[in-house]
C-alpha cells in the first residue's frame, strides 16, 4: 500500500483524528427540538465518535416556537390516540431535492410512489441507529413495499468513522448498501466506540464479505470519501440540513428521530 492510501485510512480510522468532511454542523439532532425564542441560540454537541472528545460540532438556530392550537374542550381523549404529526421546518424545491448527485442515488421503493421521503443520516449518529433499528423497518412493510412510498438515503458524515462506514456500504456487493447500513447501525457502539476503529469495522466488514484487500482497497479510495462528503456539502448548501437525522418528505423539511406512529401518522398526511 502506497504512504498516501496509508494516510488515508489512518485520517479516516484513528480515534484522535480531525474529521475529514469539509463541512462542520450540528452532530445529530436532539430526540425532540424544545420550543425556542424567535432568536436563534448556539449550542455545542460532541461528535458521535465515543473514542476521542476531539471532534466536536456548533448546532445551529433551534426549531422555531410551535404554534400549534390547544384541542377544543371534550376532544382530548380522542387525540391522545393519534400520533401527533412533528413541526416542518420548511420546504425545498423536490424537483431540484431528487435531481441526481455525484453517487448513484440508494433507494427504495417504487419511483412513482405518492410520498418520496429523503433521509440525510450519519453513521455515527445514535439518533439515526434509533431510527433505522426501531422504526425502519415497520415503515419499510407497511408504505415501501406497498408502493407507497419511495424511500432515499443520503450520506451525511461528521466524523471519519462515519465517512468510512459510508464508504463500506458503498463498495458492498450491488444490492447490500442497504444490509450493510443496517448492520452497522445495529452493532453501531462495536465500532463507533471502539478504540481500535480499524480493526472494528474490518472484523464486521469481513461479514458482509469483505476481505482485508478489498477493506484497504475501499477506503484508500480518494474519490469515492471526496464524493461522499460532496454529498453532505450539497445537502448542506442547497437543502438546509443542519443535523442528522434530516426528512424531507415530499420536499417537507423534518429533523430528529421519529418513532414508527409519528412518521406512520406522517406519511399517511400526505397521502
Amino acid at each position: 500500500m502506497s504512504a498516501s492510501a496509508m494516510n488515508l485510512t489512518k485520517r479516516l480510522l484513528s480515534g484522535a483524528a480531525i474529521a475529514t468532511v469539509a463541512l462542520v454542523l450540528a452532530a445529530c439532532s436532539d430526540e425532540k427540538k424544545e420550543t425556542a425564542s424567535t432568536a436563534p441560540t448556539e449550542a455545542s454537541e460532541t461528535a458521535a465518535n465515543p473514542a476521542t472528545d476531539a471532534i466536536t460540532t456548533a448546532s445551529t438556530a433551534a426549531a422555531p416556537a410551535s404554534t400549534e392550537a390547544k384541542p377544543a374542550a371534550g376532544t382530548e381523549v380522542a387525540q391522545s390516540t393519534a400520533a401527533e404529526l412533528p413541526s416542518s421546518e420548511g420546504s425545498v424545491d423536490q424537483a431540484k431535492l431528487l435531481e441526481p448527485g455525484v453517487l448513484p442515488e440508494m433507494a427504495l421503493g417504487e419511483a412513482n410512489a405518492p410520498v418520496t421521503i429523503v433521509e440525510y443520516m450519519s453513521m455515527t449518529c445514535p439518533h439515526c441507529a434509533a431510527f433505522h433499528n426501531n422504526t425502519f423497518e415497520a415503515i419499510k412493510t407497511k408504505y415501501i413495499d406497498s408502493g407507497k412510498v419511495r424511500f432515499i438515503v443520503r450520506e451525511f458524515p461528521f466524523d471519519p468513522r462515519a465517512a468510512a462506514a459510508f464508504m463500506l456500504a458503498r463498495c458492498a456487493p450491488e444490492g447490500q448498501y442497504f444490509p450493510m447500513i443496517s448492520m452497522l447501525f445495529k452493532q453501531q457502539q462495536q465500532w463507533a466506540a471502539a478504540q481500535n476503529g480499524r480493526d472494528a469495522l474490518l472484523q464486521i466488514s469481513k461479514l458482509a464479505g469483505f476481505t482485508q484487500e478489498s477493506f484497504e482497497a475501499c477506503l484508500t479510495n480518494q474519490k469515492l470519501l471526496d464524493d461522499v462528503n460532496s454529498v453532505m456539502q450539497r445537502g448542506a448548501k442547497d437543502f438546509g440540513v443542519q443535523s442528522t437525522p434530516t426528512f424531507f418528505v415530499n420536499g417537507e423539511h423534518y429533523s430528529g428521530d421519529m418513532s414508527v406512529d409519528v412518521m406512520s401518522a406522517l406519511i399517511d398526511s400526505k397521502l
